[in-house]
């Protein structure tokens, strides 16, 4: 190698393409002989670092049609994003010097007593449950690791500058910054007691020992750093004694050369010569700008701008020159941006970049895989999708799969969203909300759950008490369902067995005689009964192994703290502890498509590079203010605050943008509103200007994503529904309560009766009008017949009795049960005072048959009147049905039910109708409730039916939709009367929406 002057500091070029150049230089630089790369260590930022670069010298010997390599060692020096170790590279050199780091979980729960500790002291009241404490401890965690990665010890936060800080914000922050100290200050006399530190300080430690070493004895091999732009104190002084050996190098990615100094000095002192009582994140630093961190890293390395030379190599999937020159002006900052007026077109040429706007996320990913596809039909071509949006990244896969295309989505998914993730978060629901229907069939219609019992078998026993329990809530506990399944074990065979093995998984979660219990104890009896559910396939795949990780963890640590989780904490603490655990696809994907997040994009290159999600918020991420230590806190102790990232993210976008070719994607709306574009894409349009803009559109994916989903030509006019069934399908016998659902509404007659179609109510749905009435209807019914017996017999018992029996949610019935037991009281005083009548069937039941029809029903109760004729009753929980409803037809419930009696088709009931009364549970005007409604036009009323009337209409409404439906051949029109009030179950069947508005529509059409 040639003699060199100066640091030994380069900086690839974003056209170059990173990982590919870097492999490009270091071959001649550093092969010798038959030992090849062997003798070179390589430290890379992170694991994904080192993978990328592996597959470059791959790509690179391949090329070159060589045979064997030995490549370079290569080592993981730490990203502190990606939280990766140091790797077997600089661990030996600490050896006895330096301590061993505590492990992070072990740290997370003795910082959770910590803060109860240090509230304790401070008076603190009221202190947060155990799971606040959990989530405060974490956030502890993250900030000491801030602090300590810049070298800040716990009492600056007493400085002068600091205090000044505290003094213009918030008391809140004062207090904040209080219970902080204390917390670090007991934290670190335990690591002391301990014979430990933290990770973050043995990571110092270890380039600081590193840096002693090798300065005072240059290591015998070369050592370059590439990739590396974490600017930490103690990694900066690495790098430093690395870019002053000989033989050594520092490879910076996409520092951009050609900045002018005065807009190189427009982005702060970053870290150097800071003023008195000033910071090195001033608010006069360009933070936010993508070199500013790469600024940071040179000051602190002690190198100049001008010192740091550029690498000539390219790599294979390299850009044009000019593509620099425009990322450059790109982001210039505030002041320089002015200069884009006078920009020459060189200094702005963007060809190979588009720019392509959707209408929603769906679309959006749409439209990139579609951009992926046609990629992939040219030989040899590579696609790398990059975006920090996890949904648009899963949406992007779902699509490939359309075309086989398996894109491994990088970043990995959070172990709460796996399946094997789920199943413990599930089995956690179920313990914290007491069996709760919808989180226990969540559980047992998993993926995984069944599987050591037959799956199928396991599913259709699932479903079947599915259907059972659909409604209100019943209380808490396996007991209330036990008693379901009794009832329905009779009917449905190897249901009681089915239930013995779920209870005996569940029993064991909820039988416990303490009130709490240590996270580490939840989560062993969490995988016992994961492991029963599902067998080994909850620990088989990748998603397995990690949750295997992640409890044996949490069971590992579970005596180094003391904390005791209540039932109700302890999904919340799981799903956050498992958002931070990534599980990474398994190899095996599609060669040529990988899907990056921005962390693992660092580095990558391929042939087309597309950019999704660029919208505010998501590209650059919101700025997340530290929760604990004020903003300018942080600025005073020359911590990165939160606009920090947003220029790491702009670096990360900088570097996609050196790709050949590069599409950047947006969608113009997201799953809460109108989007806002990413202040990157701004620039870039401003930059392109209004004339270049529209060259640079890509429109044709956009388009033909759309067109997958349209259909070709007019789309055909749906008819107003009006099935026509053949005569033996129409012969069904009809309910009292149905025949006002065929004179209004057809259709929903020839839904329910003759296709057979139910609505299902929800799991835990909230108590509906016809549960309610089922509910009244059941304690009349057991006090009118309590009654017979004991005239005097209460109904408030019995009304206790029937709703323990319906196994009704505590909750619940203590919010219906009052509203529902004054109304019943009423007619307890309405029956025991009139001593005219007599109540001589209740809830009996009735038929007769009509020109061949069978006509059935039950009668809510019949009365005996002093002259011997008969009232028919029929109890509501709402209001009851108007007069002009009944004339029409739409409410002949009570004329039915008179008929029957007439007729003799109620048993033991006989007597001619004269009184038709509907008693309402509802308040009446007074406020109070309970009330009398009738139909007919009697005493003082002015309105109504005439008596003599009634029957006859009756009759003539019932004959009158025989003649046409039942035994005639006339079409179940939907909604022939538009004023019927039915329910809506069959609106979406009948497709209501796509012909109602067409109000002169005559029906037509035979289908529905």
């Amino acid at each position: 190698m040639a003699e060199r002057s100066g640091p030994g500091v380069y900086s690839i070029a974003a056209h170059r393409g990173f990982a590919d150049a870097l492999v490009a230089g270091l071959v001649p630089r550093y092969a010798q002989g038959d030992l090849g790369l062997a003798r070179l260590t390589l430290l890379l930022p992170s694991a994904r670092a080192v993978r990328t670069v592996t597959e470059a010298f791959i790509r690179h010997f391949g090329a070159a049609e060589r045979g064997g390599m030995l490549m370079p060692r290569m080592a993981a020096v730490g990203d502190l994003d990606l939280d990766e170790t140091l790797g077997p590279l600089l661990d030996p050199l600490g050896a006895a010097d330096v301590p061993p780091a505590v492990e992070p979980t072990r740290r997370w729960l003795i910082l959770a007593e910590l803060i109860d500790r240090a509230m304790e002291a401070l008076g603190r009241a009221p202190r947060p449950s155990a799971a606040g404490r959990l989530r405060l401890a974490r956030e502890i965690g993250q900030t000491m690791d801030r602090l300590l990665v810049e070298g800040v010890a716990p009492d600056d936060l007493w400085a002068e500058p600091v205090m000044q800080a505290l003094a213009e914000v918030a008391a809140h922050w004062s207090e904040n910054t209080k219970l902080f100290y204390a917390v670090q200050k007991m934290w670190l006399a335990e690591l002391e007691t301990l014979g430990m530190v933290d990770a973050a300080t043995r990571r110092n430690m270890l380039f600081a020992q590193a840096a002693r070493q090798w300065r005072d004895r240059p290591p015998p091999t070369p050592v370059v750093a590439a990739g590396v732009t974490s600017a930490a104190p103690e990694l900066a002084r690495l790098l430093r004694v690395i870019a002053d050996f000989p033989d050594g190098a520092v490879i910076l990615p996409d520092l951009d050369l050609s900045l002018d100094d005065d807009v190189w000095d427009e982005l702060g002192r970053a870290g150097n010569a800071p003023e008195p009582n000033d910071s090195a994140f001033a608010r006069g630093d360009a933070v936010t700008h993508p070199q500013y961190h790469l600024k940071l890293l040179l000051n602190r390395m002690g190198v100049a701008r001008g010192e740091v030379r550029p690498w000539h190599r390219r790599g294979v999937g390299a850009a044009e020159p000019e593509r620099s020159h425009a990322i450059s002006s790109l982001f210039l900052p505030p002041q320089a941006s002015t200069r884009w007026v006078d920009l020459p077109p060189e200094k702005r040429r963007l060809a190979g970049v588009r720019i392509m706007e959707s209408a929603n996320p769906e679309e959006e990913a749409q439209a990139i895989a579609l951009l992926v596809r046609r990629a992939l039909s040219e030989a040899g071509r590579r696609v790398a999708v990059v975006t920090p949006d996890r949904g648009l990244a899963s949406r992007v896969a779902g699509h490939l799969r359309r075309w086989n295309i398996e894109a491994d989505d990088s970043a990995g998914r959070p172990l709460s969203q796996t399946a094997a993730g789920r199943v413990l978060l599930l089995l956690a629901d179920v313990l914290a909300d007491d069996v709760s229907p919808v989180a226990l069939f969540a559980l047992l219609e998993h993926p995984l759950a069944g599987e050591p019992f037959g799956r199928a078998a396991w599913l259709e026993h699932a479903r079947i008490l599915e259907l059972e329990l659909r409604g209100p809530r019943p209380a808490a506990g396996l007991a209330p369902i036990r008693e379901r399944v009794g009832r329905l074990a009779d009917r449905t065979g190897g249901l009681a067995e089915w239930w013995q093995a779920v209870e005996a998984i569940l029993a064991p979660l909820l039988d416990f005689e303490e009130e709490q219990r240590s996270l580490g104890a939840h989560v062993a009896a969490l995988a016992r009964a994961a492991e029963a559910l599902c067998g080994e396939h909850v620990w088989a795949r990748e998603d397995g192994r990690a949750l295997s990780a992640f409890v044996d963890d949490l069971r590992l640590h579970e005596a180094d703290a003391g904390l005791a989780l209540a039932p109700g904490d302890l999904p919340a603490v799981l799903r956050e502890a498992m958002e931070l655990v990534a599980v990474r696809p398994p190899y095996g994907g599609h060669p040529r498509v990988a899907i990056y997040g921005l962390l693992e994009s660092r580095m990558a290159r391929a042939d087309l590079v597309i950019c999704g999600g660029l919208n505010e918020g998501t590209w650059p991420p919101r700025p997340a203010p530290d929760p604990l230590l004020a903003p300018p806190v942080m600025r005073a102790l020359g911590v990165p605050g939160a606009d920090f990232r947003i220029g790491l993210s702009a670096h990360d976008l900088a570097g996609a943008l050196g790709a050949p070719e590069v599409v950047l994607s947006r969608a113009a709306r997201d799953e809460s509103g109108p989007a806002i574009p990413s202040r990157f894409l701004l620039r870039v349009k401003a930059l392109l200007g209004d004339r270049l803009l529209e060259k640079h559109r890509e429109t044709a994916a956009v388009e033909l994503a759309r067109s997958l989903d349209d259909t070709p030509g007019e789309p055909p006019v749906y008819p107003r529904p009006a099935p026509r069934p053949a005569a033996a399908q129409r012969q069904v016998d009809i309910a009292v309560t149905a025949l006002d659902r065929l004179l209004g509404d057809p259709y929903q007659f020839y839904a329910r009766e003759i296709l057979g179609l139910r609505s299902l109510d929800t799991l835990d749905a909230e108590p509906s009008a016809a549960w309610q009435g089922i509910a009244a209807h059941a304690i009349l019914e057991r006090w009118h017949r309590a009654r017979m017996a004991d005239p005097a017999a209460c109904l408030a018992p019995v009304a206790d009795d029937v709703l323990e029996e319906m196994n009704m949610h505590p909750l619940m019935r203590g919010l219906w049960r009052p509203r529902l037991l004054a109304a019943l009281e009423w007619v307890e005083r309405e029956i025991g005072d009139d001593k005219e009548r007599q109540v001589v069937a209740i809830e009996r039941k009735g038929e007769m048959t009509v020109d061949g029809v069978r006509i059935h029903g039950r009668a809510d109760r019949i009365d005996r009147l002093a002259d011997g004729r008969l009232a028919i009753v029929d109890y509501k929980t709402g209001k009851p049905p108007g007069w002009k409803m009944v004339e029409q037809g739409f409410a002949l419930q009570l004329g039915l039910i008179g008929m029957m009696a007439r007729e003799g088709g109620i048993a033991d009931v006989e007597g001619e109708p004269a009184a038709f009364e509907y008693w309402s549970l509802a308040k009446n005007r007074e406020g109070d409730f309970g009330y009398i409604e009738t139909p007919l036009r009697i005493g003082r009323k002015t309105t109504g039916i005439e008596p003599e009337r009634f029957l006859p209409l009756t009759e003539a409404k019932l004959r009158e939709a025989i003649a046409d439906y039942i035994n005639g051949t006339e079409p179940f029109v939907a909604r022939k009367n538009p004023d019927y009030p039915g329910y809506a179950d069959y609106d979406q069947l009948m497709r209501l929406d796509e012909w109602q508005a067409r109000v002169d529509d005559a029906p037509e059409g035979e289908g529905a």
